[in-house]
């Protein structure tokens, strides 16, 4: 059913099997580098019959320079509020929330209980209400060494529901955006799975590989949970139509490629699924087809305490190009900063 979306053939994949030029290729690489981080890898994206590699790899030129356009300066954030040009978008985002009833907003085995503020050290992460400090916990399972490689894109139901539980489980994704016409991941999916689906999974702690959004949510939960799926990933068409539903608001953004130019290494976001703001972040990244590692931070997530840790301030979505040396808050900013650094249709 996952291969509805996004299944029929490009007109793009009979030149790459007849073409006799020299091979392309360009190095993607993800490294992370918090105190429980996973270890560095790199994936090789290849024009004509390539794999995949944790290895490092040649590229055929030197990778482009990227810089943010001159006179650049991040904006302060500015906690729960909405640019007036961004009102529309965040609330057309915002339907997702009834849709699915905030699944993915709380990762597993989340608790919370309000305490006096002075039981909460300064640089402990805490939400602040009426006073009190709202102390989240979590029980979460096994951690991956190496970050999950997905291969998905924003406006398919059958996506949304895997980048639901990666929410739940806290996992860090190294998505491989794959819009509509995108030229480079969606041939390589083609490649490496014999079909083009979506999502499209591989995990290289376990070198399994796998399309089929059901059971990469039984996987995982196996695998990096408590072996629970949970009740709104596990009803089926409900879950499904659930899922469609979700995405009205937004009417197809994130679907199809906009011309750019693919950064040397993936951009880092600091996101979860549910949040509208985080999902209007995510539609440019993969119009754009830029990889990118998502650090996912639901409620409850320890990863909200290195974010604070890492740049001094919890919020997101948050960006870190290692690109450009860019860290942002701010999501219509973020919005303005990837078109400027990275379209070539301006």
């Amino acid at each position: 059913m996952a291969g509805v979306l996004g299944s029929c053939p490009s007109p793009l994949f009979r030149p790459l099997q007849r073409r006799r030029s020299p091979r392309q290729c360009f190095m993607v690489s993800a490294e992370l580098s918090e105190s429980a981080a996973p270890s560095p890898s790199s994936v090789v994206v290849e024009g004509e019959g390539g794999s995949s590699s944790s290895s490092a790899t040649f590229p055929s030129s030197p990778p482009p320079s990227f810089s943010p356009a001159a006179g650049f300066k991040p904006p302060q954030p500015k906690p729960f509020s909405v640019r007036s040009d961004k009102f529309l978008d965040i609330l057309g985002a915002s339907l997702a929330l009834p849709f699915r009833l905030g699944t993915g907003a709380f990762v597993q085995g989340y608790s919370a209980s309000l305490v006096s503020k002075d039981q909460i050290p300064p640089n402990e992460y805490a939400l602040s209400i009426a006073g009190f400090k709202l102390k989240e916990t979590s029980r979460l399972g096994p951690r991956p060494e190496k970050p999950i490689e997905i291969y998905e894109f924003e406006s398919c139901p059958f996506c949304r529901k895997v980048r639901e539980i990666v929410s739940i489980l806290d996992l860090d994704i190294l998505f491989y955006p794959c819009p509509k016409n995108g030229p480079n991941f969606r041939p390589k999916v083609l490649q490496m799975g014999g079909k083009q689906q979506f999502p499209y999974m591989v995990d290289p702690n376990t070198g399994v590989s796998m399309y089929e959004s059901d059971d990469i949510i039984k996987y995982l939960v196996t695998k990096y949970g408590d072996g629970t799926v949970p009740l709104m990933l596990s009803l089926g068409l409900i879950t499904t139509l659930t899922e469609g539903f979700a995405m009205i608001g937004r009417m197809g953004k994130g679907s199809s490629y906009s011309p750019s130019r693919l950064p040397p290494m993936p951009l880092e976001l600091w996101a979860y699924e549910p949040s509208p703001f985080c999902k209007i972040v995510r539609e440019v990244l993969v119009e754009f087809e830029l990889p990118h590692l998502l650090h996912s931070s639901a409620r409850g997530s320890p990863k909200r305490q290195q974010l604070l840790d890492k740049v001094g301030h919890c919020q997101v979505p948050c960006l870190d190009d290692p690109n450009t040396g860019v860290k942002m808050f701010e999501s219509a900013y973020i919005i303005e900063y990837l078109r400027e650094t990275y379209a070539l249709e301006k």
